[in-house]
């Protein structure tokens, strides 16, 4: 007969293959998180700068504002790790807010640009 699974126990650690998919759920999921002042979502923004899931199931995402005095500097990156909690499979996820590189339109697909008039 099987041992039962303790579901107090730590999971196993993910492969590189669980990280990768996990990391491209949570890329999705912050697609879902809108910016309140345009209508083009934080990731295709180019607000996000990094993600990565480790071993334990942990995203975590580098994110930028389009400036240090957004009026939603409180909120935007509480709901994006908001949406990346929710991420099916993920246990957790810690955002950090970064100025370092500044951001520039130029962090803006070209084809948003031109959607928003920005070209």
């Amino acid at each position: 007969m099987p041992e039962p699974i303790d579901p107090t126990a730590d999971p196993a650690p993910l492969n590189s293959i669980q990280k990768s998919l996990l990391t491209g759920q949570v890329i999705e999921s912050l697609r879902m998180v809108y910016d309140p002042e345009l209508p083009v979502n934080i990731y295709d923004l180019g607000l996000i700068y990094d993600v990565q899931v480790d071993d334990d199931a942990t995203a975590h995402i580098q994110m930028t504002l389009t400036s240090p005095a957004c009026p939603v500097a409180e909120s935007l990156p509480v709901d994006a790790e908001n949406a990346a909690r929710s991420t099916p499979g993920i246990r957790n996820a810690v955002v950090q807010l970064v100025w370092d590189p500044p951001f520039t339109i130029d962090r803006i697909p070209e084809h948003i640009r031109l959607d928003l008039g920005l070209l």
